[in-house]
Parts: structure tokens; C-alpha cells; sequence
């Protein structure tokens, strides 16, 4: 394949992008012919998804993946012997990590890498990503008539066994995995960037450990780039790059890196630039396809948190987990036009409510849907009177001033003075057919209380992925539609450039206020009053997959 031509003028190069080894005519050696029966072995395979299922592997086996296959399992020490015992290969999504896993896990329990009694360990972060690297493997089996006949496979244990030999394959995870029997000949680390910090080094502890028995074992990580520091996957990275740059010395490891490279002081990454990702995505124009990647991008760009993402996933990069906003401030502020707060009385509206600690900023948000399709929101900031140009030298924000304009209130006292708050959305209610007052039930009790004793259809919304996913992903779409009409509310607007999402492994979102840069208590408000809206409306885009808007980046 080759790489399309960049648009002017960059700082990077291919080659600094991965290997240069795997795709160049330099020689692998392969003294003891090991390699090329690895290769042989794998292309035997027979695929049986996609477009090109029940053709050999050998027929679409890209040159790089035989060129890895063969310098892996050719270049041999002068008796035979592994040079490399740990493998190490970082590739974007899509470019058929879990397809190699399978082959060489099969290699190591069929092929000439048998071992007498050997244990093939794929070792995964949870049991449904352990399910596909064995479902892959299984699939193999079953489409050749050969290998059918002399593996049984356990489907209950996720394990291939090869009686003859008493070989084994199993694939595993932190969740179910016993420490117990293990002797390891290849241990294979899926997608180890998903590993939890803690759970994820004690099970790569106790693997690696079990295979100082073997003569001439093997270890292999495939993965995709992750996100924070403190994992296992973070030291391998570091690892894989420091050797892969000649800064540190492993001859027995080999880091096979397809990654972006560190921009310039000054300069950002071009994620955007498409050669760049037909140099880091070697399956882009085979089984990856250009215009899905184009169509990801497009719906990431106007999310800071998706475009980390998706730079992780397609372009390798290492994301700290520390800095991605929600929303692009430039759609946010599409927004700014006036609202009426007196035109709107009388008509259905739902308040989201974060009461926060006593000692910092409060919110209430009332959101009224329009004809449209569209919503308009009022904030209604509290902060204490007593401590609020010490806040303004802490959050670097000009409280008093909000105060003396009127966008926010500040309670006599200490601490924000709840009964202040409770006015105000009873009032809001009076003035307003409000259908639903959202509050986090943390902090809360006696507000909702008495403000159910006060006749106010007060409900708890709680703050975890599922709770909260839907109505950050209705709200998000509201904003980049520009359907969010606030006004351009400063209060409002800082509390919304300070969220940074969380996201679970199914990719629900939550704002996060540990890795806030400010302030969010009234965007957390904002997002509860709003899907509850959309829900009270006619239900969130969310619950139907056929309305979900094009452009919009559905996780």
C-alpha cells in the first residue's frame, strides 16, 4: 500500500510513525527456518468473517504481519533458542490485532511452536474481551477439517485442548482467573491498555512468574494505546519506547511501535491529515475503511474529549486522562442569544438542581423547551457572601462582580444558605408548569424534603455512567445543533468549559469533578434539568438508534 502524499509542509515522517523494518526489503534472519514455518502455519488458517470468509489467511496476510510473524519466531540465538522472549506490539484499532492473537495463540497449541504440555495463556481485561480473542481462535478450528478433528474445545472454560500433546489454550481475565496450575509456554497480554491499575499488575505478576518452568518461553502485549499513568500498560508503553529509540537497553524485548509522534513545542498533532493515518493504520484500504475513519473524525471534531479519543484509537496516542474538555466553546457559544425569562411564564419546564457543598458554588438551571425542538436555560448561581473574594483568588473568577450584576446570589453567611435556594425553585415553580425539579440525592436530603413538602415534584437523579450518560449525550447534542439558548450567562459558561467527561469501557459518560479544571456544579445542573427535558419532551435521541442524528458520535 502506499501512503498518500500530505497536504504541504510537516514535521513528521512515516518512518517515525512505526517499524521502518516492516515494511522495507532488509533481511530477517531466519537461520533455523522457524520463521518461515510460523508463517506457513498461519496462512493455512482459514477466515471465516467478514467479506472474505472461507479463503486461507495466507491470501490476505498483509507482508508486514508475515515480516513480524517471521523476525519474532525466525531470528534465533545460534542454538535455536528465542533472541526475543517478550513482545511488544502497539497498533490503532481495527488493523487485526485479535485476528494475530488467534493465530499465534493456535501456532503455540497446533503449529511447530508446540510445547510438551503446553499452556497457550490469552490473557484479556474482562471476560467479554477474553470471549473474542477465544471466539476467533475456536472459529479457526471449526473451519478447518484437521485441526477439528484433534481439538476439543470446552466452551464453558474458554479452552482449546490438544489431547495428544496435552496442550492447552485458555483465554482468561483478572475477573475469573485462578493463580493455581498455571505453567506458561506463550502468554498473549489483549489489549492491555484496558487492564485496571491494580488488579491488571497482579495478574501480569502471577503469569509471568509461572513461566520460569519453561525452557524457551514467550511473552506478547497487543494492544492500542491507553489513557493515564499508573498502569501496567503505561510501564510497557514507556518500556517499548525508550528501547525502541535506542535510550535503553533490552535485547531479549521487541517493541513494535505504530504511533504518532510527539509534536514540536508549539505545534499540534494533524490528526486530521489522512496520510497520517495511512501511516500508522497498515490495514487502511484493506479491511479498515477510509471513509468510516472520516466519518468518526467529522463526528469527533466538535468534542475535545472524542477527539482525544479518537486520536488514541486510530492514531496510537498515549492520553494522559487529565486535560480533554466536553464541548468545543465555539458551539457553546452559538448559544448566546438573549433569553426571556418573563416571556416564557406559564409554560412546561424542568430544573436541574446541584446543591454542592455549603461552602461552594450552588446551581439551579430551569430549562423550557421551545416549538423547535430547542431549549432555553437560566442559571441561578449561590455562593456565600463571607468567603467569596477568597473563592474569587482560589477559582481565579470574578464572584463579586457576578454578584453585583445579579448572575449569582450571595447567601449571608458562611455557607450557602439552602433555604435561599429552595426559594427560588419554589418560586421557579409558581411562575413556571415545572413537570420535575432533578436533584443529586447526595448532600440533599433535607432540601427535597421540604420541598416536597412544599408541593414541588421534586425527583433524586443520580450521578453514576448510567445515570448520567443519556442526558450529557442529549445535552451535547443540543449544544453542537446550537438548540441551547442561555444567553451567554458567564457563570453558566465557565462551569461548562470546565467539564472533562469520564467514560466507562461500554463508553458512557459522566462529567467527572475530580478531573474538572474548574468548577461544574452548574453544568452538572444544566445536564440534569436538560435530559430531563428531552426525556419529558418526547424521550431522548438516545433510546431509538434510527433518530439519532447524523454527525453525532454514538458510542
Amino acid at each position: 500500500m502506499t501512503t498518500p502524499a500530505t497536504d504541504g509542509a510537516t514535521w513528521w515522517t512515516v518512518d517515525a510513525c512505526r517499524p521502518a523494518w516492516l515494511f522495507d526489503d532488509s533481511d530477517i534472519p531466519d537461520p533455523h527456518g522457524k520463521g518461515a514455518r510460523a508463517v506457513a502455519f498461519v496462512e493455512r488458517l482459514t477466515i471465516t468473517e467478514g467479506p472474505r470468509a472461507g479463503q486461507r489467511l495466507g491470501k490476505v496476510l498483509a507482508r508486514w504481519q508475515r515480516r513480524l510473524i517471521r523476525r519474532v519466531y525466525g531470528d534465533t540465538l545460534p542454538d535455536g533458542r528465542r533472541r526475543f522472549s517478550d513482545v511488544a506490539v502497539w497498533l490503532p484499532r481495527g488493523n487485526g490485532k485479535t485476528t494475530l492473537i488467534a493465530a499465534l495463540g493456535l501456532l503455540h497449541l497446533l503449529g511447530p511452536e508446540r510445547d510438551a504440555a503446553g499452556q497457550v495463556v490469552v490473557a484479556a481485561a474482562d471476560r467479554g474481551q477474553a470471549s473474542i480473542g477465544f471466539g476467533h481462535a475456536k472459529r479457526y478450528v471449526e473451519a478447518d477439517r484437521t485441526l477439528s478433528r484433534i481439538v476439543r474445545a470446552v466452551e464453558s472454560q474458554k479452552e482449546l485442548h490438544h489431547p495428544k500433546s496435552g496442550s492447552v489454550l485458555k483465554a482468561i481475565s483478572h475477573e475469573s482467573y485462578t493463580k493455581h496450575g498455571l505453567n506458561i509456554s506463550l502468554l498473549i497480554g489483549d489489549e492491555i491498555h484496558a487492564w485496571p491499575a491494580h488488579s491488571g499488575r497482579e495478574l501480569w505478576r502471577v503469569l509471568r512468574t509461572s513461566m520460569g518452568k519453561r525452557a524457551d518461553p514467550l511473552t506478547i502485549t497487543i494492544s492500542t494505546a491507553g489513557v493515564g499513568r499508573n498502569t501496567l500498560a503505561w510501564d510497557r508503553w514507556q518500556h517499548s519506547r525508550a528501547v525502541a529509540k535506542g535510550e535503553r537497553e533490552d535485547e531479549s524485548f521487541l517493541p513494535v511501535i505504530f504511533a504518532a509522534p510527539d509534536p514540536p513545542e508549539g505545534e499540534d498533532l494533524p490528526w486530521q491529515d489522512e496520510a497520517l493515518w495511512h501511516a500508522l493504520n497498515p490495514a487502511l484500504g484493506a479491511f479498515l475503511y477510509l471513509d468510516e475513519l472520516r466519518k468518526l473524525a467529522r463526528q469527533a471534531a466538535p468534542l475535545p474529549h472524542e477527539v482525544e479519543g479518537w486520536q488514541q484509537l486510530h492514531l496510537n496516542r498515549w492520553i494522559d486522562g487529565s486535560v480533554a474538555g466536553w464541548v468545543a466553546m465555539t458551539s457553546w457559544d452559538r448559544g448566546a442569544d438573549p433569553v426571556d425569562l418573563d416571556a416564557m411564564e406559564g409554560r412546561p419546564a424542568w430544573i436541574g438542581v446541584d446543591l454542592s457543598s455549603t461552602t461552594d458554588l450552588t446551581a439551579v438551571v430551569l430549562a423550557v423547551p421551545d416549538d423547535d425542538g430547542g431549549v432555553d436555560v437560566v442559571p441561578f448561581c449561590f455562593v456565600p457572601a463571607d468567603n467569596i473574594r477568597r473563592r474569587q483568588e482560589v477559582d481565579g473568577v470574578p464572584y463579586p462582580a457576578w454578584a453585583d450584576s445579579g448572575l449569582l446570589t450571595a447567601t449571608p453567611g458562611n455557607v450557602v444558605d439552602y433555604a435561599a435556594v429552595e426559594a427560588c425553585i419554589i418560586d421557579l415553580c409558581e411562575r413556571f408548569n415545572v413537570q420535575e425539579v432533578a436533584m443529586d440525592q447526595w448532600n440533599a436530603t433535607g432540601s427535597i424534603t421540604r420541598l416536597q413538602d412544599a408541593g414541588v415534584p421534586v425527583t433524586t437523579h443520580r450521578q453514576g455512567f448510567v445515570s448520567m450518560s443519556p442526558p450529557m449525550k442529549d445535552t451535547e447534542r443540543l449544544i453542537l445543533s446550537g438548540k441551547i439558548r442561555h444567553g451567554g450567562h458567564p457563570v453558566l459558561r465557565w462551569c461548562v468549559a470546565n467539564v472533562v467527561p469520564d467514560k466507562d469501557p461500554a463508553g458512557n459518560i459522566k462529567p467527572s469533578k475530580a478531573r474538572a479544571k474548574e468548577r461544574i456544579d452548574a453544568a452538572g445542573a444544566l445536564i440534569m434539568a436538560v435530559g430531563r427535558a428531552v426525556v419529558g419532551e418526547g424521550g431522548s435521541v438516545y433510546d431509538d438508534e434510527d433518530a439519532r442524528p447524523e454527525g453525532l458520535l454514538i458510542l
